[in-house]
């Protein structure tokens, strides 16, 4: 029987690459599409065995057609480069036209939804309208909710989850989370893949029309700290404060921002919403998953080095 082809997009993307990497290392043949080679990830994808470049807009109809042309699974995760909801509709309906088997749409919640006066996220609730829009058109689907990324951790002075690095040599990180309430987090670039790859595994018969919470560990942002300095052997602090901008940001993005704000500072919603928990489906899909522990003292350290900080030396 012939291996199977995935259709991934955004390909460059943390959760993207995870998937084309261990897809590609077992067998199924990858169909990564990209805005351009530019860039690391798209380079090292280029050399992997089993995977084949699609360079090009997600807004060219053309393309998006032949993407889909002989696959039989997908992996889609769209953005906010052009118009989300529209370019997540035309590749919902060209991988129905072209009977894909599978398709696995990264989503996220729209909280404004549940009527307890919590306010949408202009990067979230777009992804969940074109969850919906996937569920009308009667695609075989399965939508994971990633939690929190470790990998947005540094030390450079990015909103949000910057760990400052302070005078004596420890870190601080600043956000408007309450201290004791647990949030989920997610390695993309270690465990996406391999789950994502076990749902395909399993196939729509288990999954189709199911929601996952992609995220392997509930911590507290105190108890993230504390693991987070065990894991580099600094101190490590949590400060609960306004986000800081620092440095140039999209205006959508900024709206994003003051919706966390809201929606998770003052209202300290569920993360995912009411009705989806972590971390168990996700612990059954994979369970070798890296921790914040474990990413603060093997992995961390490196992209720091990788942009151009010297702390770790």
């Amino acid at each position: 029987m012939p291996p199977k082809t995935i259709v991934i997009v955004n390909s460059s993307g943390r959760q993207a690459a995870s998937l084309a990497r261990v897809a590609s290392a077992v067998g199924y043949q990858v169909r990564a599409q990209l805005r351009s080679k530019d860039g690391l990830v798209a380079q090292e994808l280029e050399t992997l065995a089993n995977v084949t470049l699609v360079v090009g807009s997600l807004e060219d109809k053309t393309l998006i057609t032949n993407l889909f042309a002989g696959a039989q699974l997908a992996f889609i995760n769209t953005t906010f480069w052009g118009d989300e909801v529209a370019i997540g509709r035309s590749l919902a309906d060209a991988a129905k036209k072209a009977g894909i088997q599978h398709y696995v749409y990264s989503s996220m919640p729209d909280h404004s939804v549940y009527g307890k006066g919590w306010p949408a996220l202009p990067l979230w609730s777009a992804k969940f309208t074109v969850e919906n829009y996937v569920r009308q058109i009667g695609l075989p689907a399965t939508f994971v909710y990633a939690g929190i990324y470790n990998n947005n951790f540094t030390s450079l002075p990015y909103p949000l989850f910057c760990m400052e690095l302070k005078s004596d040599g420890s870190f601080e990180w600043k956000a408007p989370f309450h201290p004791d309430v647990p949030l989920p987090w997610l390695d993309a670039e270690h465990d996406v893949g391999p789950a994502v790859l076990q749902i395909f595994k399993d196939g729509p018969r288990k999954w189709s029309g199911h929601r996952i919470a992609l995220a392997f560990q509930l911590l507290t942002p105190r108890q993230l700290c504390a693991a987070f300095s065990r894991g580099i052997s600094r101190p490590v602090t949590y400060t609960r404060g306004a986000i800081e901008i620092k440095v140039p940001i999209p205006s959508g993005y900024r709206a994003q921002l003051d919706g966390i704000s809201v929606l998770f500072g003052q209202h300290q919603a569920p993360y995912f919403g009411p009705d989806l928990q972590a971390p168990d489906e996700a612990l059954g899909l994979w369970e070798g998953y890296r921790g914040i522990e474990e990413y603060a003292r093997e992995v961390f350290p490196v992209e720091e080095q990788v942009n151009g900080l010297t702390w770790m030396l």
